[in-house]
């Protein structure tokens, strides 16, 4: 089954050596997304919920250049250096998503690339 890179000018580029996306067959699987500014490549500053947004408005940019949107999202991964920040980042993708709603993991780490607090990876199908 043959891969198409997907990439787009409206979330970050990659920091390392992997695409933003790949579609294989009529499944997408996007990487993970920071809370960077597309613009800067910056960190954006604020609390979760602002990191959670800017993350979350990244990965829709994906998924729309992959063809498809957040309704297309079967799963989601959700990483977080906090666990006590969990219900704010649930009611940060209550704005994001309705039901019903993709699978998802959600797992404290000990750090984030770019000093982030917030991560989310997503894999989405296409009809």
């Amino acid at each position: 089954m043959p891969r198409q890179q997907i990439h787009t000018e409206h979330a970050p580029a990659a920091i390392g050596p992997y695409s933003q996306a790949v579609r294989a067959g009529n499944t997408v699987y996007c990487s993970g997304q920071i809370p960077l500014d597309p613009a800067t490549g910056a960190l954006v500053e604020g609390d979760i919920a602002v990191q959670a947004r800017r993350a979350f408005d990244n990965l829709k940019a994906v998924c729309e250049a992959g063809g498809g949107g957040f309704g297309d999202v079967v799963r989601l991964g959700l990483y977080l250096t906090d666990l006590a920040q969990f219900a704010a980042v649930n009611a940060v993708m209550a704005e994001y998503f309705s039901a019903p709603y993709p699978a998802r993991s959600t797992v404290e780490v000990p750090a984030l690339p770019k000093g982030a607090v917030f991560e989310v990876d997503a894999v989405m199908v296409l009809d």
